[in-house]
């Protein structure tokens, strides 16, 4: 009997030990769960990009010489580099080849049916997704200036008119998009290089298209500066990622001395490239990662999570 005693005092302690332990464990579990389901209720934090073609990766290929969207572009760049920090950005690309400030308001693009405008579509967007946390980037201005530019030609009194509409424009979409916004979503405006550089290399007319481009796509990015600075918005700077003001020489292979931002035009977009992909003005892979590295410079000084974060260097 005193055996059958000890026996049944060991297994009462033991009985009494697992259901200890099963309380604890259901409470961590429990505990667990909870943190999960907060974890699970909190919304990501999604990146809004707006604008034209190079908006969406635009790219040439031999199917679609003039180019065609592609997953290699800034957006999906900075997505990869933010990533790389901790930060989950869940991507949405509104942008539409050709978009203009005029079209951006008052439509008549190719990608969206009458009565509708990717502006509208992007306030629609931020009024669904109010409660989140969000980066919004709007590439816009170049294809205002572009028929006055393109084919070899330059049309000052076509640039004035044109910049004159990008100033008009630029503060209705930008007050527009933050009137919606959440208090935690954060803007950033791009600014523009000049792919016409590369007309430099094709003779004494050329170097003059150059010079006066490069003169003109300095005044827009003086149009967009002023339009974003009002609005308390950064600019990333994508000009200067192309170094598209420095002159100093330099050697190409094949080409012999040039200037140097005639060389990065080269070398980070297609317009210096052979028919049927050149020449053309989107960036190729690394003339987005460029872009892409100039929109992380320009991003708030923390995490747009709240997170601490250090600016990626260039």
């Amino acid at each position: 009997m005193r055996g059958e005693r000890r026996t049944s005092g060991r297994a009462n302690v033991l009985k009494a030990t697992i259901i200890s332990l099963s309380v604890a464990l259901l409470a961590l579990f429990g505990v667990v769960n909870s943190s999960a389901a907060g974890a699970d209720s909190t919304p990501p934090t999604f990146y809004l990009d707006l604008g034209g073609s190079a908006s969406i990766g635009v790219q040439p290929t031999l199917v679609a010489p003039g180019g065609q969207a592609s997953v290699d572009g800034y957006a999906n760049e900075l997505v990869s580099f933010e990533a790389a920090r901790g930060v989950a950005l869940q991507l949405t690309q509104l942008g539409c080849p050709g978009e203009t400030t005029a079209s951006m308001v008052s439509g008549g693009d190719h990608c969206y049916v009458s009565g509708e405008t990717q502006l509208g579509e992007a306030m629609s967007f931020l009024m669904t997704h109010s409660d989140q946390a969000g980066l919004v980037t709007i590439d816009l201005g170049f294809n205002d200036l572009r028929p006055c530019l393109g084919h070899q030609t330059f049309d000052q009194p076509c640039v004035n008119h044109q910049l004159s509409q990008v100033q008009q424009e630029m503060p209705t979409i930008i007050e527009g998009l933050k009137s919606v916004a959440g208090p935690n979503v954060s803007f950033v405006g791009l600014g523009h290089y000049d792919p016409f550089l590369a007309d430099s290399l094709l003779g004494s007319a050329g170097k003059l298209i150059s010079a006066n481009s490069n003169h003109e796509v300095g005044r827009l990015n003086a149009t967009l500066q002023s339009a974003y600075s009002i609005a308390g918005i950064p600019l990333a700077m994508v000009g200067n990622a192309f170094e598209s003001r420095d002159v100093g020489l330099v050697n190409v292979v094949g080409v012999g001395r040039v200037p140097e931002n005639v060389a990065n035009t080269c070398a980070l977009t297609w317009m210096c490239q052979p028919a049927p992909l050149g020449p053309n003005i989107h960036p190729n892979d690394a003339g987005y990662v460029a872009i892409a590295t100039a929109i992380e410079g320009s991003l708030p000084a923390l995490w747009l999570g709240g997170t601490p974060r250090a600016v990626r260097s260039s």
